[in-house]
């Protein structure tokens, strides 16, 4: 990923949110075993990245949720402003309001990246509810082969205002290994202004905003603390190639996770977007195993 910085006038004006539920909104699928899942998408993504899995659960029988984390399909300029506490606010709200919630029947929990710490929080608030947290390539360092700079240059923007007009562009493979997938995402993806909003409701924001990983890195800081009390079951699945973040962020949530029930699972022929790329197959089929064997079906 390449540095860019933007010190436009419009950086620094409020501008009003859409309310357009298409930009606002998720999706969610009624199913009819009672059992449901939520499917949280990663920063700066999309709930297109769950379509997969969603479907896929939905043969099964599940009730899918699949949020849209606050701002997400908003200009990068309102998203950049987010905190983690909205991203979280957002996924609880999806779930808590729904109706699989007042239905009373098992609820698991899953995300990518930046979502399945959210999922973690919120196995950790409602763990007599949650039966089972699927971790989907957890991101809590940027440390993968494709991130070179971020070590050093991080570190340095979280404490100054360079944050606030700092932003990585994503390049290939864009977390892709599939070919076809990541020539797709390659075609909007290379030739993306800084303020475009074409494609982004399909691919995501081809822009991440510092002051966004900023606050992962304040969401990391109040997943570490709450791990050692974790009970629900946690499965975590990541690529051994991934370009964005590497297996230490599976092991540092293995290793430190109290929950009794705990695997890690590592994939061979993927990049950073397990949930879209060649062994998506496997990773459905490993998610619903665990279900069943941590919380069975209704």
């Amino acid at each position: 990923m390449s540095v860019i910085f933007s010190f436009r006038l419009k950086e620094l004006k409020r501008e009003k949110p859409s309310k357009d539920p298409a930009v606002t909104e998720g999706f969610s699928l009624k199913g009819d075993n009672g059992s449901t899942i939520v499917l949280t998408h990663g920063m700066t993504g999309t709930p297109h990245e769950m379509k997969f899995l969603a479907g896929f659960f939905h043969r099964k029988g599940y009730s899918v949720i699949c949020p849209r984390l606050a701002n997400h399909g908003q200009s990068l300029n309102i998203l950049k402003r987010s905190k983690w506490q909205d991203f979280y606010a957002s996924a609880r709200k999806a779930l808590t309001e729904s109706e699989e919630w007042k239905r009373q029947g098992p609820v698991f929990v899953s995300g990518l990246s930046l979502g399945s710490l959210i999922s973690l929080l919120l196995a950790d608030e409602f763990p007599e509810r949650i039966k089972g947290v699927s971790c989907l390539a957890p991101t809590l360092f940027y440390d993968g082969w494709n991130t070179p700079g971020s070590k050093l240059f991080l570190p340095f923007a979280y404490k100054t205002w360079l944050k606030h007009f700092a932003y990585f562009k994503e390049e290939p493979p864009y977390g892709i290994k599939n070919e076809a997938v990541q020539s797709r995402v390659h075609k909007y993806y290379n030739n993306a202004r800084l303020d475009s909003m074409d494609g982004v409701a399909q691919y995501g924001y081809p822009y991440f905003p510092v002051a966004l990983l900023h606050q992962l890195q304040l969401l990391v800081k109040q997943v570490s603390r709450r791990l050692p009390r974790m009970r629900v079951p946690v499965q975590l699945i990541q690529a051994k190639d991934d370009d964005m973040a590497s297996i230490r962020n599976s092991k540092f949530i293995y290793d430190r996770a109290g929950s009794e029930m705990k695997e890690m699972i590592m994939l061979y022929d993927s990049y950073h977007v397990i949930t879209a790329d060649q062994e998506r197959d496997i990773v459905a089929e490993k998610m619903e195993d665990f279900f069943v064997r941590a919380g069975g079906r209704a």
